[in-house]
């Protein structure tokens, strides 16, 4: 069997889809709480907050750039892309840690201390989860298996999505006991998911291989390798996608912890996680148990909520109910890219989660049916582009090597990165300073009417626009499944012409 068409097994497929879990429980952390994490518990303005974000991502995504160049240079054993997710795996633990403790070290300090293990956290985040992208492309080239393997891999992104939306805020507030010490929350909480981080990289270290390698040999300068990104028009169009959908996802995160926690209705969050027998009275001593442990108990009455978890357990279970779905049409979606072809599925899908979110627009605070039901159906829609837009990139590789006859797997996915990371930085300062501006939104008051409806507008009307914006990118992106099968033919036979 070619070795560019050679079959993964169970347990490669599994292991290398555990580094992304790994790198989902910063991503999701940053992308649905660091933003209330810098108002509400480092105590920094919106302003200032979305500043820092957006110094530390850009730094983050100028690095990317320069990580794939090195990656790609990288000659190890091991083989170019698999030893950096071995090397940052303790670094990454510790500075995760630490970027979600929060020092007494006086105003200055402290601002100096959130960019400094910001901008470390981001690095290290680079250094790892570039050449880890990229390693995906050289396992197999084999379209199928390489679906197959973005199908693996998205589901456990999406497990660890379920267990940092489903668990971090309960979790926080257990930790933070009676007296409500959210600092202490945050840092026990974390500490716990940077163990599971490093365990996890170390499962795809040791059970992943290195495949594919380049059919020319010839070095090339990095100059030419970017050179060869700007005759690549689908790199150009996926480019701009990422952008794009990324900044939906920061700035989305971000917008949907604050709709939860004050646009809606606390009493009718109450009732309804009520219902999932999830509450008991104010001062009642703790059942014990699995939930009471996970924070997962409401102790309140209704009529007195302000300082309740209520918002942490219904925002919580909503994240689950969403990432549940995801996960379960995830493993249904493979046969729609056979059938359908990858991009006519992300095209629908990132056009039907727009008409979705902008239906937010329309709940009443009081209407929490009509939130989970709206949470579920836009991710059915959504969740079969998830794993296949990672597929594209692959894809993108593919296409300049075919037209140039040189493979840069590391720039192609460093840029991509580099994308990826300016929308993070945009969307998640956006948010904050759009709020500020915009919404009259002050981190040292209660939210006001005016704040509210920016919170609205931000998870409605900007999202589901920013969606539509996806969706006309990839109907534009010219390779279709009928260009994809011809190119991974044709590379084929060149690895099959060129082998000694």
């Amino acid at each position: 069997m070619p070795e560019d068409s050679q079959k993964l097994s169970f347990l490669e497929k599994a292991g290398y889809s555990a580094g992304d879990a790994a790198a989902n429980f910063v991503f999701m952390t940053m992308i649905l709480f660091q933003t209330s994490f810098y108002t509400e518990v480092f105590g920094l303005s919106a302003r200032l907050a979305g500043t820092i974000l957006l110094v530390s991502r850009l730094w983050d995504a100028f690095f990317d750039p320069v990580m794939g160049v090195l990656a790609d240079r990288t000659q190890t054993r091991w083989g170019r892309f698999r030893p950096w997710v071995l090397w940052t795996s303790i670094p990454w633990a510790v500075v995760m840690v630490l970027a979600y403790t929060t020092p007494h070290f006086g105003r200055t300090l402290n601002i100096a201390y959130a960019f400094v293990t910001n901008i470390l956290l981001m690095t290290l985040y680079s250094a790892n989860n570039m050449p880890y992208s990229a390693l995906g492309g050289v396992m197999t080239g084999d379209v199928t298996e390489r679906a197959k393997l973005n199908s693996f891999r998205f589901v456990s992104v999406n497990a660890a999505q379920f267990i940092v939306g489903g668990f971090t805020l309960p979790l926080v507030a257990k930790f933070a006991g009676a007296d409500h010490n959210k600092e202490h929350g945050w840092t026990l909480t974390m500490g716990l998911w940077a163990l599971v981080c490093l365990v996890l990289f170390l499962i795809t270290f040791f059970t992943t291989k290195e495949r594919i390698q380049p059919i020319s040999k010839e070095k090339t300068a990095p100059g030419q390798d970017f050179s060869d990104l700007l005759q690549n028009f689908p790199w150009m169009v996926m480019f701009c996608m990422t952008f794009t959908h990324f900044a939906i996802l920061s700035l989305r995160g971000g917008a949907l912890y604050n709709y939860y926690h004050y646009y809606a209705d606390k009493a009718a969050l109450y009732d309804w996680v009520q219902k999932l027998g999830l509450t008991a009275p104010a001062g009642s001593p703790s059942a014990g148990g699995i939930l009471e442990w996970l924070g997962y108990i409401v102790h309140a009455d209704r009529s007195d909520l302000a300082n309740s978890n209520v918002a942490d357990v219904a925002n919580s279970i909503i994240n689950m109910i969403g990432t549940g779905v995801t996960i379960i049409v995830i493993l249904l979606s493979p046969s729609l890219a056979r059938t359908f072809g990858k991009k006519a599925v992300a095209v629908a899908g990132f056009g039907l989660a727009s008409v979705g979110t902008l239906a937010f627009y329309f709940l009443s605070p009081a209407n929490v049916g009509g939130m989970v039901a709206l949470t579920i159906l836009i991710a059915i829609v959504y969740a079969p582009t998830i794993g296949l837009v990672w597929a594209i990139y692959a894809d993108v590789v593919d296409y300049s090597e075919w037209k140039t006859g040189r493979r840069a797997t590391g720039v192609v996915f460093a840029t991509i990165g580099f994308a990826l990371k300016l929308g993070l930085s945009l969307g998640s300062s956006s948010f904050l300073w759009i709020m500020a501006g915009l919404y009259a939104y002050d981190t040292k008051v209660a939210p006001t009417p005016e704040n509210l409806q920016g919170f609205r507008m931000l998870s409605s009307i900007y999202v589901g626009g920013l969606f539509g914006v996806c969706a006309i990118l990839l109907a534009i992106y010219p390779i279709n499944k009928r260009l994809t099968i011809q190119i991974s033919d044709d590379l084929a036979q060149r690895r099959k012409d060129s082998a000694p």
